[in-house]
């Protein structure tokens, strides 16, 4: 059947709309927009009532046309659903051959649903290109007037974004995307290079999987489109116990203080202010880094020095990048500590002390 295909239709288009129909042609060019589900095309054929109308892929991924039923066209580019439905609307005869002028626009790109796993802060099903806000919508031309707008938040570097982006230890050279049961790679280290990359666009059902790199790379460590933006990290200074949690709080507890993704041990101990003063008391306090494998709940820490934190710190072990949700914590110098113990003790004798005066 397919070759009597290619000996009636010779010419390069039909050609290449018998290879997509056979599953062959791959959708895995950066510029292919492919449909899902949702999408919602709209067919023009001149002075014609019957086919001229918009359409929506239905949840098998298919067209429904009168008079020729499903007309499969998920992953398929817009322009090879308008090829493969103007053949079909002459094979059965509805139109005579080389007559049939038949466009398609794309109305609107729907949400879609992809699973992403592996080397990801919050791995898991993520939703991509969801519906514009009302404020974003405001912003924008009448929606009726706009046709064939790209679908910007329907690509694989929007799936990884929406998965938390991706950890230290992630090979961004080999991301896999699997789709109806085939596997491509691409590589995403032009996000941190400025080097060309292909951005794929997805369709629905799509997996990501992000592989382990053979070591913790410290290049990722930084905003970027596949990475965090920023950090919260919990984060205590008390010279003494507070008598209540709002004179204890450092900026906004309930989630942590914010930090740039990037920032380091020592930027969190400097910006709670456990850095500096005088010298001969605050020369010797202590900070302490807590991390909690959020799998495992297995708890970690690194406890330094503070000026030998910020003086004598030579790799990554010495002076670690924050991680979300990491706790810091600054204790007290000697001579703090014993300052604060004559006092207690001056309490414990004298208790009536400060009562007359």
């Amino acid at each position: 059947m397919l070759l009597a295909l290619l000996r009636k239709f010779s010419c390069s288009i039909y050609l290449k709309l018998a290879i997509v129909m056979m599953g062959i042609l791959s959708a895995s060019s950066s510029l292919a927009l492919p449909l899902s589900r949702g999408d919602r095309l709209e067919v023009s054929i001149p002075n014609e009532p019957y086919f001229s109308r918009v359409y929506e892929v239905n949840e098998k991924g298919n067209l429904e046309i009168p008079y020729l039923g499903s007309i499969s066209v998920m992953g398929l580019e817009p322009s090879l659903v308008e090829h493969k439905l103007t053949y079909a609307l002459v094979a059965r005869g509805f139109f005579p051959p080389n007559t049939l002028q038949l466009t398609i626009q794309v109305l609107e790109w729907s949400p879609i649903r992809v699973n992403v796993a592996g080397e990801l802060f919050q791995p898991g099903v993520v939703l991509i290109n969801p519906p514009l806000s009302r404020e974003e919508s405001s912003v924008l031309p009448d929606a009726n007037q706009i046709t064939g707008e790209f679908p910007y938040r329907r690509t694989i570097i929007d799936a990884i974004e929406g998965a938390g982006g991706v950890l230290p230890t992630a090979n961004v050279k080999e991301i896999r995307l699997i789709r109806n049961g085939q596997e491509q790679i691409f590589d995403l280290s032009g996000v941190f290079t400025g080097e060309p990359f292909e951005n794929i666009s997805l369709i629905e059902g799509d997996r990501i999987i992000v592989p382990a790199a053979e070591s913790f790379q410290a290049e990722l460590v930084r905003p970027s489109k596949i990475t965090l933006s920023g950090i919260k990290v919990f984060v205590s200074n008390l010279i003494v116990p507070a008598n209540n949690n709002s004179s204890a709080g450092v900026g906004n507890l309930k989630e942590g203080i914010d930090f740039p993704y990037g920032a380091r041990f020592s930027h969190a101990v400097i910006s709670m202010n456990c850095a500096g003063g005088t010298d001969i008391t605050n020369a010797r306090r202590r900070a302490i880094l807590v991390r909690t494998n959020r799998l495992t709940g297995e708890t970690t820490y690194l406890e330094r020095g503070v000026e030998e934190l910020l003086r004598d710190s030579h790799n990554n072990n010495d002076n670690p990048f924050l991680m979300p949700r990491d706790g810091v914590a600054c204790y007290d110098s000697l001579v703090t500590n014993t300052h604060d113990i004559f006092n207690i003790l001056g309490d414990i004798i004298n208790p009536f002390k400060g009562l007359f005066f």
